[in-house]
């Protein structure tokens, strides 16, 4: 079975829209704005994209990403490995033909059926509704997150809200950056 690890960058209080500066959010770009870069800080970014084996994403942020990622070199990794878009609204026609081969999955049950096939980890970049939707689902297994000292109030949030029983969490690395950045990766206990 593989790993689907959610990676994100958070404030304080769990907002997670537009930390590059996607435009349509007050706060967008709080990342680079708000705190002092320390490329320390973002090691395991560099790590995830030699883990990963595959990329998952919703709707949102394949639109967002697939104009970009595929020509930064910051996200090279990437553009070799699958990906997958969840989507009940993406045709292949709308597939960006540079970012190499993308699958779109029309449900969880696809992403179930996903995480059941031989492989390494599946990584979800963005995608809060996909995000809050696999956890509910109870389909991640482990989190990746740079928590940032900034608390944004309004603003799409990684964790859903759904009244659930409480699932537990064991945290396996963490670390705290003069800038106040916190690495917390976690793995879900079942």
């Amino acid at each position: 079975m593989r790993t689907l690890i959610s990676t994100a960058f958070v404030s304080l209080d769990g907002v997670m829209e537009a930390p590059g500066g996607e435009p349509g959010y007050r706060n967008s770009g709080w990342t680079f704005k708000d705190v002092e870069f320390l490329p320390e800080a973002y090691e395991l970014k560099g790590r995830e994209q030699e883990e990963a084996t595959a990329l998952l994403m919703g709707r949102a942020s394949y639109e967002a990403f697939s104009p970009v990622w595929p020509g930064m070199e910051e996200f090279t990794g990437y553009k070799a490995m699958p990906k997958y878009v969840v989507s009940t609204k993406l045709t292949d026609g709308d597939l960006v033909s540079d970012w190499g081969e993308t699958t779109i999955l029309r449900s969880l049950d696809e992403v179930a059926a996903l995480k059941e096939t031989e492989g390494g980890p599946i990584i979800v970049h963005g995608s809060t509704e996909l995000n809050r939707n696999l956890a509910d689902a109870d389909l991640i297994d482990r989190y990746h997150l740079l928590v940032f000292p900034l608390l944004l109030g309004a603003g799409k949030r990684l964790f859903s809200a759904t009244d659930k029983d409480a699932q537990k969490l064991k945290l396996v690395e963490h670390e705290a950056y003069a800038n106040g950045i916190q690495k917390n990766v976690f793995e879900v206990v079942r």
